[in-house]
């Protein structure tokens, strides 16, 4: 889309009408010119006719706005058996007088190179038909039939301004179609001057791969996208990509998602990846890739968020078997609708059809987290700065969606250093590199995180493991002789737990002959206290004793006195 300007309020002033043809509107800033010719010129086979066709065709059926399609080529019956496969019934429209389609032979025998030649008779058919039903839309399919038998160039050219003066004399929104011609746009050469809006359609063949391309030539008084767009043409008509490179603008979530595995997230801080997110999962082949992805895409069902899984390697029956093998259940996501797996081929489309697709799908489904396992495969269709260039628009699209977006990529060598994932590990926000870690005759897997922007992460490598339960990542055993991973880690593992089982015994065994020593001690203890306790009473007795000899000794002491002084004074009475 071309960027707004301040101008934006007075271009605005120019009416538009709407094709209804999707992502055509937004190249064009709403639609072609109203009341103005439109030129639609390419090679044959591009899909001119079918453009055209559904331009009547939407008009008709979204906004109101019935149509005249003059073909000088095909009848109407043809037209309805072409369209027929897009869900268009045209006889039920011409019935319902919302469409109108007149076959007009042309046979140059009748036509005169002597100055008499002229189109007031097609004006007197064409002027009937828009006033029969209504017409705001015509369609002229294609002009070189009109003027094939016609060499007078002054003839020629008076007729080509006359037709077009016509027409928006009428202030009918009108589409002519014609042929590409050697040296031009058309073959007339004039047609391209005298239209307000001019659109080139493309069908390039590069490497036995199609790709269908439209650019906007021309377009008075308002602004327009400039670039080729590739264009789809499938059972809903036809799709225009109008993304080809946006502005850095996009918002961005601080809002957290799990990648599926509990041991990444801890990783990655114990939340996951940011909302929005791209993510590169890179490694050489066998190393469980497919199986992160597939992990991702199941926590983000689990979340009961749509996701949409592009394989380019696998079909959806293969990844689901294989998955339900580790414990991932994406068959019941696909039933409840959570989950569309769509795979093909790269070599089905060019590159920037596979990106139409791709964003055709993501429009419709409106998925939370997209899929794309593995990019690496594109390269089959197109070179790696071809590829880098698609992701990057495929990238800018998602981040402005706010979807999160994972990506796989096969590593053609063992070299965490060396970047074989088409260029993409600079554009996405995190990387996570798994790799073969071979030792001891074993062959095991370790995940490293190369880069997660915006959030603390581990920086240490750790092992990959894959079970019948699911995917999980161990620390790795860091001893003497190095890191330790798989058997090696295990037997490790198995020695330090015979160790310590040995050592448990060992401190049990000396807890035992303590407990003995100090039931020992305690006993000798308890024999002094009763030693003490004995010598404390015999003490105690012998201090007593002497305390009451002491009293009966005092008590005799003054007994003696009383009874003295009582025979004292007994005889003193006697005298």
């Amino acid at each position: 889309m071309p960027p707004k300007s301040k101008k934006s309020s007075t271009l605005a002033l120019l009416a538009k009408t709407p094709t209804g043809i999707t992502g055509l509107d937004e190249i064009t800033g709403g639609g072609l010119p109203a009341g103005r010719p439109s030129l639609i010129c390419g090679d044959a086979g591009c899909g001119k006719t079918l453009l055209s066709l559904e331009f009547i065709i939407r008009g008709a059926m979204e906004f109101g706005e019935p149509g005249v399609f003059v073909a000088f080529e095909e009848k109407a019956e043809e037209l309805a058996i072409n369209v027929a496969s897009l869900g268009f019934d045209l006889p039920k429209m011409q019935k319902d007088k919302l469409i109108r389609i007149d076959h007009v032979q042309i046979d140059r025998n009748e036509i005169e190179e002597t100055g008499e030649y002229d189109l007031s008779g097609l004006f007197i058919r064409l002027d009937h038909a828009i006033n029969a039903i209504g017409a705001k839309r015509v369609v002229l399919d294609t002009i070189e039939n009109l003027f094939s038998g016609l060499n007078n160039q002054g003839i020629l050219r008076a007729e080509l301004r006359r037709l077009f003066g016509w027409l928006k004399g009428k202030g009918v929104t009108a589409i002519i179609t014609g042929e590409r011609g050697d040296g031009g746009l058309t073959r007339q050469g004039l047609e391209e001057y005298v239209s307000d809006c001019v659109i080139l359609l493309d069908h390039r063949v590069t490497n036995q791969i199609s790709t269908r391309l439209l650019r906007i030539v021309k377009y008075r008084g308002s602004l327009h996208g400039t670039n080729e767009y590739p264009f789809l043409i499938d059972e809903e008509g036809i799709s225009v990509l109008p993304v080809t490179s946006l502005l850095l603008e996009s918002e961005v979530s601080s809002q957290r998602v799990s990648s599926g595995i509990p041991a990444l997230d801890k990783m990655l801080g114990g939340k996951g990846f940011f909302r929005g997110s791209s993510i590169l999962v890179s490694g050489t082949a066998g190393t469980g890739k497919t199986s992160v992805a597939a992990f991702f895409a199941n926590e983000s069902c689990l979340r009961k968020e749509k996701c949409i899984y592009f394989a380019f390697e696998e079909s959806p029956q293969q990844i689901i078997r294989n998955m339900k093998s580790i414990g991932g259940d994406l068959k019941t996501h696909i039933d409840n609708g959570l989950l569309e797996m769509h795979a093909s081929r790269p070599t089905l489309y060019g590159l920037e059809m596979h990106l139409v697709a791709i964003h055709k799908k993501i429009k419709k489904f409106k998925p939370k987290t997209v899929i794309l396992d593995p990019i690496t495969n594109l390269v089959t269709v197109g070179s790696v700065s071809e590829v880098k260039s698609m992701l990057i628009r495929l990238i800018d699209f998602l981040q402005a969606e706010q979807i999160t977006v994972l990506f796989t990529a096969l590593s053609l060598n063992t070299n965490v250093s060396e970047q074989t994932d088409e260029g993409v590990s600079s554009l996405v926000d995190a990387w996570l590199q798994v790799r073969d870690i071979e030792s001891n005759g074993e062959r095991n897997r370790g995940l490293y995180i190369m880069k997660s922007r915006g959030m603390k992460h581990s920086n240490q490598v750790r092992e990959f493991v894959i079970t019948d339960e699911g995917l999980d990542l161990v620390d790795v055993y860091l001893g003497t002789d190095g890191v330790l991973i798989g058997s090696a880690r295990e037997a490790q593992q198995l020695t330090e737990a015979t160790g310590q089982a040995l050592r448990t015994h060992a401190v049990g065994q000396k807890d035992i002959e303590i407990q003995r020593k100090r039931k020992v001690l305690e006993a000798k203890i308890a024999s002094l206290h009763e030693e003490f306790d004995s010598m404390q009473d015999l003490l105690n007795k012998s201090y007593i004793e002497e305390e009451l000899r002491k009293e009966i000794m005092e008590k005799n002491r003054e007994q003696m006195i009383k009874n003295r002084l009582s025979k004292n004074a007994d005889h003193g009475k006697s005298k």
